[in-house]
């Protein structure tokens, strides 16, 4: 997958070497042909990609993968799931079949095959990352087995050559009763016509489900219950890989063009900060300016609007608050000129040249007005993401930065969640338990779907949003937008365009 440092040649040996040779050889690492739409990713990818290719096909691969571990913290039905991730899936992931005769099959399975094994680099490093790793592919997986081909779904269970041995009818008939009994839980009579017989503790699922039957440290499962079993069998070989793959990544610390890759991925696993993309002209500027803040923040995140709130009352904030907030409302489309005036309005207990003095120039330097050469060209500073905001400039006491579902005691983030509107005691609930599992984009989520409940079904049912567009939520400024959007469905316009109706990017 990447080159490899060369073994080192003794010096006595490398005159007796033909360069022609060596360089007119064979070469050993081969394209791989994929003859089946389905992967158990035994074998790892051998051919050279760029380092353009491994990053972002990795990133397209945890999109899928967070939005997986999404659908399953808000206990979606394995339905609605599939439903959520069906237009993400053909966006960033998709997986052709045979019949379909696309001819992007062979690069939507080779990056299939690459993304899994970078991520497998990036998430073998700590025994929970590795747990997580494996339960979300799992789940993609058999996903995929559920909506494949059922000759192609075929072909590749044969090309496994599973070692399950087939229950003779000799011992069937000695097992009649238990059988039976078995398939009344299906709402089946009789003993079946098809058993599979393997080590009970390759099909977890089915014996806590009670879908089998366990006889001598045996579990007997029937062959309608096939899927299920190439399902565990994926799961068992992926957990043995990823301890292997876990040891041998030492090898790679030498590395410093993919090691700051795989620590960025694994890092970013719980709210990816690479997966948004924030425009700066969000909206317009007819509709972000100093004045229109104030009320704007209706539609903010709550860690920007407990800013908000903070700023109005006390008319100061600290350093980082400063910087988080200040960060924000550039993303959303205010103009360096309307920011300068929205400060210097906010900071209304100093006079206007002790504005100038201490604050006037770090507003510029955000803005790359002012500021090193590469500030200046790079448009100054981003807005921060969430993971950002969670993991960096921990707030303090007395500061009011940071991400309340996180830095706020549970009692002071009921409060202030109370004070927004936010009254539901179920959801309160749900949030509560999310925090108490580091859950805190998802908590996030939650109070964004509630509070626009309304909205979102008839974006869906009258406006035609796609699942996409609603996508979760991983940074503040795709909040705001898409709350915005969400609650003036059909009156925001676009200024350029002829007139149509703005979309929400999703933070895609």
């Amino acid at each position: 997958m990447f080159r490899q440092e060369a073994p080192r040649i003794d010096s006595k040996r490398r005159s007796q070497i033909n360069p022609k040779q060596k360089q007119f050889a064979t070469p050993t690492n081969k394209p791989i042909k994929y003859e089946h739409r389905l992967n158990f990713y035994d074998s790892p990818p051998t051919s050279e990609i760029t380092l353009e290719q491994f990053e972002q096909w990795a990133i397209d691969r945890l999109r899928i993968l967070t939005e997986i571990e999404a659908c399953s913290f808000r206990n979606k039905t394995p339905a609605e799931a599939a439903a959520h991730l069906e237009p993400l899936l053909k966006k960033y992931l998709p997986l052709s079949s045979n019949s379909s005769q696309s001819s992007m099959l062979p690069i939507e399975r080779q990056k299939d095959h690459y993304s899994h094994f970078i991520l497998r680099l990036a998430f073998s490093r700590t025994e929970d990352l590795r747990r997580r790793f494996a339960k979300l592919e799992t789940a993609l997986f058999r996903m995929r087995l559920m909506q494949d081909d059922v000759k192609e779904r075929e072909s590749f269970v044969e090309s496994l050559k599973p070692d399950w041995k087939t229950v003779g009818d000799e011992e069937r008939a000695t097992l009649v009763k238990e059988l039976a009994a078995v398939l009344r839980a299906y709402g089946e009579a009789g003993g079946g016509t098809g058993w599979f017989k393997l080590e009970w503790e390759r099909v977890p699922e089915l014996v806590e489900s009670r879908r089998v039957l366990l006889k001598g440290g045996k579990a007997y499962v029937p062959a309608r219950e096939q899927q299920s079993l190439v399902v565990a069998e994926f799961s068992s070989r992926l957990e043995k890989n990823l301890e292997l793959t876990s040891r041998a990544l030492p090898r790679l610390d030498e590395d410093d063009r993919l090691t700051p890759i795989l620590n960025h991925l694994s890092a970013h696993f719980s709210t990816p900060a690479f997966l948004s993309s924030v425009s700066s002209d969000a909206l317009g500027s007819s509709v972000i300016s100093a004045a229109t803040i104030p009320t704007l923040s209706q539609h903010f995140p709550l860690c920007m609007h407990h800013l908000q709130v903070t700023l109005a009352t006390a008319h100061k904030l600290k350093h980082f608050g400063r910087l988080q907030y200040g960060l924000f409302l550039k993303g959303i489309g205010l103009s360096l000129d309307e920011a300068l005036q929205f400060w210097r309005q906010s900071f209304s207990n100093m006079s206007t040249d002790e504005f100038n003095k201490d604050y006037r120039y770090n507003v510029r330097h955000l803005y790359g007005d002012v500021g090193g050469d590469a500030n200046r060209r790079g448009g100054g500073y981003s807005p921060y993401s969430c993971q950002k905001i969670l993991s960096e400039h921990h707030p303090n006491p007395g500061d009011v930065h940071g991400c309340p579902y996180r830095h706020f005691s549970v009692d002071n983030l009921t409060s202030l969640l109370q004070a927004t509107g936010v009254t539901d005691r179920e959801v309160l609930k749900e949030v509560r338990e999310d925090i108490s599992k580091s859950r805190y984009h998802i908590a996030c989520n939650r109070v964004f779907e509630h509070t626009h409940k309304a909205e979102i079904k008839r974006a869906k049912d009258e406006e035609g949003w796609s699942t996409a567009e609603l996508d979760t939520i991983v940074h503040p400024n795709t909040y705001f937008k898409r709350s915005y959007l969400l609650k003036n469905l059909g009156r925001v316009k676009a200024e350029e365009g002829g007139g149509e109706a703005m979309q929400v990017d999703g933070g895609n």
